[in-house]
């Protein structure tokens, strides 16, 4: 038998949307966005039901509210206003609208029952409860009405002011709400500034940013090439690790295990006599370089992303300050890290399950807080997966209560629960297996994944078509054609994606048999001729000037996939949510083969009529053609041009018989 309840809460509150995982983590959204919250609100007999949903910024006192309205079928559903860029927590409540429950009894008995004096008594009773709960203009306003209630001649003229509308809205606003529950848990929604849904990034080892040939780049030789990469319309410059690399164990050219002489080894082996995680590698300048290096990015209108890594090296300061914070063997030396079958000599581990660990977490937060003080609010955060998730829901917690417009992005290339609940814990973005996604029917199985199911409500896509870590077969054996189809896909799928450096050179030079490029700027100085013969970087600012001019691409849950009658060909949309800019894009995703389509457009999605005439205007090659109907036959040639990115535009004729496309 059930234990007897403190409070009564007779209404039933359950099936509230968005919710992940019970409660146990937030949700995703970004300030400026309503947020819309579904529910199952009932309870038993025939009493007339109001429900609220309340919200509030976390940290603030009171509690606002606003209506929810009933949907079918005893959903219900409400939204409010996301606002700030910071964390709201949100419920549901329900209650017995008392006066309108006896307002519809009595329209039921109304011509039915002669006498309904009692019945209007039990109302007239409920009017002067309001009344004394009301204050100012209502309160004035009830006391009119009840007024006229009492004075009226009979009981029809009693019934007609009992059941007029406006007074029904007074009383409801004012009645002590009967029989009040409220759903069990407090939800919360994380609220990002607008970056964390749309960028482009662009990737750079800032020490290859130099022109002498043997010398390293340093932060001013990074300051000359930023017009270039703004140009070409990135929003985000990450750079990769620019603390001190050790000289224990320094890996040499092409990830070989000893380094010769004037070898700068690999940036995410972190720690040397120069300093750690807090410092800067020499090589590249002082601290002070970097903040006037930092501003200049802003000044370009971009911002840095910087990597973190819980890597150190034999030579970083917290080996002889900490050495209790690193894995050991029985013998009491220090392991080194590994991925199997990867090993990595010039690392060691963290051990974050020692009796140190809280020093190692607080010793985290401290060196993020020290790089956003000096400005830094992207970081894109190295092999998190391979460190406690608790650990990440606590660091990221606490870092966004005090700066909410940091934005962490997670390079976890693992397992799917694994990445998932890293997104759970937390971050803001995610790299994604779109890298290896490379059939139509693939590409459309994962992105409606990410996008229809409740992966759109925490996991936020970064699609990067190549890191330093990965060069695809695709990239790797079909050259410049992949190169501009797969950039189209990661660009126009994903609101948010990012290449790194020498993608817009199509290099595919790679280790036979692996993903790994050969003569890694992971391990060696690298010097790129940026105008190099075959290149795409024109392309890509055509890529990315058309994203910025299109707000349905700045967008990722709008994505509907639409038929095209060729398994080479994949064929998708987004519409703005106010419907004025439709995007569709045609990709052959065959990069050896040319391949023709018919494509079915869903022109009612659309607002357009079987026999309208519309417009599709290519944006990559910049033509036109009037369309009628559905269907449109398109050709690619991956030789010429692998993709199509097309606006459309409804056709209008004014009533002078001026046509133009709206």
């Amino acid at each position: 038998m059930p234990h007897m309840p403190k409070i009564l809460q007779t209404l039933i509150i359950e099936h509230v949307e968005p919710e992940l995982d019970g409660g146990r983590y937030p949700i995703k959204r970004i300030a400026g966005e309503n947020l819309e919250i579904t529910a199952d609100i009932f309870k038993e007999g025939h009493d007339t039901i109001g429900a609220v949903l309340r919200y509030k910024a976390r940290g603030a006192r009171d509690w606002a509210e606003t209506p929810m309205h009933h949907v079918d079928n005893d959903r219900w559903a409400g939204t409010f206003l996301l606002s700030e860029n910071t964390r709201y927590l949100y419920s549901v409540s329900a209650y017995i609208r008392t006066f309108e429950t006896w307002r519809i009894e009595l329209s039921k008995k109304h011509g039915v029952l002669a006498d309904l004096s009692s019945e209007l008594l039990e109302g007239e009773a409920q009017v002067k409860e309001a009344m004394g709960r009301a204050k100012g203009p209502d309160k004035s306003e009830l006391k009119l009405w009840l007024e006229k209630w009492q004075s009226a001649p009979d009981q029809e003229a009693r019934i007609t002011i009992a059941l007029d509308p406006i007074l029904a809205t007074l009383v409801g606003l004012h009645e002590q709400r009967a029989a009040w529950s409220s759903y069990e848990k407090e939800l919360e929604v994380i609220v990002d500034r607008e970056r964390a849904r749309y960028g482009a990034w662009y990737e750079i080892f800032p020490r290859s940013e130099g022109t002498v040939p043997g010398i390293g780049g340093t932060f001013k030789d990074c300051e000359k090439r930023l017009p270039a990469i703004r140009d070409m319309g990135f929003d985000v410059l990450y750079l990769t690790p620019i603390h001190p690399i050790g000289e224990t164990n320094r890996k040499g050219r092409n990830n070989s295990l000893k380094a010769n002489p004037g070898e700068p080894g690999s940036p995410w082996a972190i720690g040397s006599r120069h300093g750690g995680h807090d410092a800067v590698e020499p090589a590249l300048g002082t601290l002070q370089d970097f903040d006037h290096f930092q501003q200049a990015v802003r000044k370009q209108g971009m911002e840095i992303a910087l990597d973190f890594a819980i890597n150190a090296t034999p030579d970083h300061p917290y080996v002889t300050q900490h050495p209790d914070w690193f894995k050991q063997r029985p013998d009491g030396t220090i392991k080194y890290a590994e991925n199997p079958p990867k090993k990595y000599e010039d690392i060691y581990g963290f051990d974050f399950y020692s009796d140190a660990w809280q020093g190692i977490w607080e010793e985290m937060k401290r060196v993020l807080l020290f790089w956003i003080q000096h400005g830094v609010k992207i970081f894109r955060v190295d092999n998190p997966h391979t460190k406690p998730v608790v650990f990440w829901e606590w660091l990221i917690r606490e870092i966004q209560l005090e700066h909410p417009d940091v934005i962490f992005l997670a390079e976890a290339f693992t397992r799917p629960k694994m990445m998932r609940v890293l997104a759970k814990a937390g971050y803001t973005q995610s790299y994604t297996y779109f890298t290896w996604r490379n059939s139509k029917q693939e590409m459309i199985e994962y992105l409606t994944e990410l996008t229809q199911t409740d992966m759109k409500d925490f996991f936020r896509p970064n699609f990067f078509p190549n890191t330093p870590d990965i060069l695809p077969e695709v990239l790797q054996q079909a050259g410049r054609p992949a190169f501009k189809f797969r950039v189209v896909l990661a660009g126009t799928l994903s609101p948010t994606y990012g290449i790194y450096n020498s993608y817009e050179l199509c290099e595919n030079r790679a280790i036979p048999g692996t993903e790994e490029y050969q003569d890694s700027e992971k391990y060696e100085i690298r010097h790129w001729d940026w105008d190099r013969p075959g290149n795409i970087r024109d392309y890509i600012t055509t890529l990315n000037r058309i994203r910025r001019d299109n707000p349905a691409l700045h967008l990722f849950t709008n994505l509907r996939f639409y038929q095209a009658e060729n398994d080479h060909i994949l064929f998708y949309g987004k519409k703005s949510p106010d419907g004025s800019n439709i995007i569709l894009v045609v990709v052959n995703m065959d990069p050896y083969t040319t391949h023709e389509a018919r494509l079915t457009i869903p022109i009612e999605e659309f607002g357009i009529g079987e026999h309208d005439t519309y417009q599709v205007h290519e944006l990559i090659q910049d033509y036109r053609h009037q369309v009628v109907g559905r269907e449109y036959w398109i050709r690619l040639n991956p030789q010429e041009e692998p993709a199509a990115i097309f606006t459309l535009r409804k056709h209008v004729r004014r009533e002078n018989d001026f046509d133009y496309f709206l």
